[in-house]
């Protein structure tokens, strides 16, 4: 048989990376949500679109056949920080298995967060824009997600 298979034979070492396309590409907002600053590289996803959420400062994307995303890709996150990044994202978001293409032209496993299908209509029709979030929307979102209330308190 040939090499070894990264994901199963190596058991003790986590392979679970997070990509993220919206608030989370923010290393801040990364480190106080997830309690943890992984190493993180450039990443794409194909066949999705990333879309304005109405009303709020934050995206949600979608698989749309076509499209694609560009983000962020944290590398091996500890179980605690997938704990805390599924309370964070809510019953909005389903964290789905994706394939992401990294500047190197490597293929990576991640999951992300994907709009659960019952809350689609929040979609709005235009691209959700990081640069305009991080000028405009960042202190807002910080103070009023509640995404920040089902995290566990500080001790």
């Amino acid at each position: 048989m040939g090499g070894l298979h990264p994901l199963t034979d190596y058991p003790e070492i986590s392979q679970m990376n997070l990509f993220t396309y919206g608030t989370l590409m923010c290393a801040e907002i990364m480190l106080e949500v997830a309690g943890c600053q992984p190493a993180h590289v450039p990443g794409t996803l194909r066949c999705y679109c990333r879309r304005s959420v109405k009303g709020e400062h934050y995206p949600a994307i979608m698989a749309d056949g076509k499209s694609c995303v560009d983000g962020v890709v944290y590398l091996n996150l500890p179980d605690a920080a997938w704990e805390r990044l599924d309370r964070f994202e809510g019953e909005m978001y389903v964290r789905t298995p994706v394939e992401i293409a990294t500047s190197e032209h490597k293929i990576l496993a991640a999951e992300t967060y994907v709009i659960h299908p019952n809350f689609r209509d929040r979609l709005g029709d235009t691209e959700w824009d990081f640069a305009a979030f991080l000028k405009h929307g960042r202190a807002s979102f910080q103070k009023h997600y509640q995404g920040y209330r089902a995290l566990p308190k500080n001790r």
